[in-house]
């Protein structure tokens, strides 16, 4: 039972993995919009949904190579 379980972790872990990455690409691709450029340019910040997908992208990613490193 205890096998089955740790390779399940291992897999939620690689889709975590895998998902941190895609948030964080999605979220510098956002940045790079005419949108954001100006809200950028006016308030020296990037836009709270950009900040969301960074955030929630380095997460994802943390948890789920916490996960697949864990015995």
């Amino acid at each position: 039972m205890e096998k089955g379980l740790g390779s399940s972790m291992k897999i939620i872990g690689l889709i975590l993995t895998v998902v941190g990455i895609g948030f964080a690409v999605w979220g510098y691709q956002l940045s790079s919009s005419v949108g954001s450029q100006v809200t950028q340019a006016v308030t020296g910040a990037d836009t709270d949904k950009v900040m969301t997908y960074y955030i929630f992208g380095a997460v994802s990613f943390v948890v789920g190579v916490y996960l697949l490193r864990k015995n």
